[in-house]
């Protein structure tokens, strides 16, 4: 790190932020380091980002250092961000890996057999030097000829003992996170100043300021939706749609993928805007990681697209997003048992429930493509961690081109003075909730219908207001299982409120979700417009 930060960056010691400044990664929580990864094996991936982003969007001369330990080298998302970084030729990324044989509590299986690492990196396309770590002279040459390699990231293997020159620690097991004793801690600091050769004042160079001055803030819809009511059209697609419009208004929106744009119509945003659609193919953890860094200081406007099942795979990546403040956009496709004839491990029932346990994360569930529309450009405009929640299906568009939308406010789109029961719905279940509503009529029967739009945050005032005047009956139905979804949201909100009660429609957790038809397995599962004719009954004659 001395090496590093005193001969070979070039940064603004003033400006940490600086566009121009290279970069440096490290799994701790500091002010010169952009995104604190703990010991998780997400730095890597976080650096292909930064560095994808001043090679092919800024064109700058910034480069990207990445600190690693041997130990999160054991981490499947270092080598998926290996892989990565070779074949897009990330030459202005080096990743250090720190050999010192020792994790938290043991050795690691290669110990100091720096040899090994460097066939493995160098397998993996990477320029790779062994150096000892401790030489200065050694890694002052190999960061030099790093900076001259073109073509190639580069991995420079620098084999270290832990603790070296204190005296019966060096190199020993147990002492991971221990303090010193401060007796002995005195002894070692004098130890360490003994060795100081020179009081010579280092000084960074300065950065090259070549990055290009970029505007992400406040992006217009500058024409409405080009939808009219009673069109049909899957959420998905209009998603991708979107995506390609919003690439017009501004040259910072970037696209990545894992290998489902044809799914996720994220095709449509390459077909469009080529040369800022980033193909991460089937490895969604390094993914996010490269969008968090493709993100970091205000460089791009990320979206990351695949299905929402696979989500699950990179949702340490996703935390360590929100933890840090990183502005993302994640879209989830294939949400829910209306994928239909993909099968169970296609449906995302789970994936409301893991961005609800967010900090600060906002969740877009659309219901028809103009409020998709609307969901992607105010994701564009929004702070920290976001989700939009597509589904497969056709569904009709229920919304006019002029309707507006905004974050945190429902829609009450069927509402009179005779309603008698609140129904809640998002995505394809509003749908549902629509044609149990046109039942209920021909019964006799009022209900009034929300659609959520955000799922978090939640209208609250919007449902309490709506359940006061129904009765104080309400009825959520979803796509999700019960656990952390739309109903135990809705449960939450009006909490302490007395004389409401709500009634959970969702996908039980008894029984495996299979194959079908979309409208049989809504069916199915209990959550079609026929059980919730059955449920609005049920709660009145109670």
């Amino acid at each position: 790190m001395a090496v590093l930060f005193f001969y070979t960056m070039k940064y603004k010691q003033s400006d940490l932020e600086h566009p121009d400044n290279d970069r440096f990664i490290l799994s701790k929580r500091l002010s010169f380091v952009d995104v604190a990864t703990g010991w998780l094996g997400q730095g890597l991936g976080a650096s292909c980002g930064m560095a994808y982003t001043g090679k092919y969007f800024d064109r700058a001369s910034y480069r990207v250092f990445c600190l690693l330990g041997d130990g999160e080298s054991s981490e499947g998302s270092v080598w998926e961000a290996l892989a990565f970084a070779a074949y897009y030729s990330l030459d202005n990324l080096v990743a250090i890996f720190d050999v010192n044989r020792l994790g938290h509590c043991g050795s690691f299986p290669l110990e100091h057999y720096v040899e090994v690492y460097q066939k493995r990196f160098e397998a993996f396309g990477w320029n790779t030097y062994v150096v000892d770590g401790r030489d200065v002279e050694a890694l002052c040459q190999v960061f030099w000829q790093a900076a001259h390699v073109k073509g190639k990231p580069t991995a420079v293997v620098a084999k270290t003992f832990k603790s070296r020159g204190m005296p019966n620690v060096e190199d020993t097991e147990s002492w991971h996170g221990k303090p010193m004793p401060q007796e002995r801690a005195d002894a070692i600091i004098k130890l360490i100043e003994s060795q100081i050769q020179t009081n010579r004042s280092l000084t960074p160079q300065p950065p090259i300021e070549d990055s290009p001055q970029v505007n992400i803030e406040d992006i217009k819809m500058t024409t409405p939706p080009a939808y009219e009511v009673g069109d049909m059209m899957s959420t998905r697609k209009a998603c991708g749609l979107a995506l390609a419009k919003l690439g017009y208004e501004n040259d910072r929106v970037i696209v990545l993928d894992s290998d489902t744009k044809n799914y996720t119509f994220s095709e449509i945003f390459k077909k469009e805007h080529p040369e800022r659609f980033i193909e991460c193919f089937v490895a969604e953890q390094n993914m996010v990681s490269v969008a968090l860094g493709c993100a970091m200081r205000g460089r791009t406007i990320a979206f990351a697209s695949t299905f929402a099942a696979y989500m699950s795979r990179a949702y340490d990546q996703i935390r360590v997003g929100a933890i840090c403040g990183v502005n993302i956009r994640l879209i989830g496709s294939h949400c829910g048992v209306s994928v239909g004839e993909d099968g169970p491990t296609q449906m995302a029932l789970e994936d409301l429930a893991m961005f609800r346990a967010l900090p600060n994360c906002i969740i877009f569930y659309p219901s028809d493509a103009v409020s998709t529309e609307h969901a992607v450009y105010l994701a564009a405009n929004s702070k920290g961690v976001c989700y939009i929640r597509t589904s497969q299906p056709e569904i009709e568009v229920v919304y006019a081109p002029q309707e507006i939308f905004k974050i945190g406010q429902a829609k009450v789109i069927r509402y009179s003075d005779k309603d008698r029961v609140t129904i809640i719905g998002a995505g394809v279940t509003l749908h549902e909730a629509l044609t149990a509503a046109d039942e209920l009529c021909r019964q006799d029967i009022s209900v009034r219908i929300i659609d959520l739009f955000t799922i978090k945050p939640l209208d609250g005032d919007t449902i309490i207001s709506s359940a006061k005047a129904t009765g104080g009956r309400i009825i959520t139905v979803e796509d999700h299982y019960p656990e952390g979804g739309i109903g135990e949201a809705v449960c939450a909100a009006v909490s302490s409120e007395p004389d409401i009660v709500v009634r959970q429609l969702a996908v039980p957790l008894m029984g495996m979700p299979q194959s079908g038809r979309p409208g049989e397995m809504l069916s199915m599962f209990g959550i079609s417009a026929r059980h919730i004719v059955v449920a609005v009954k049920r709660i009145l004659s109670q």
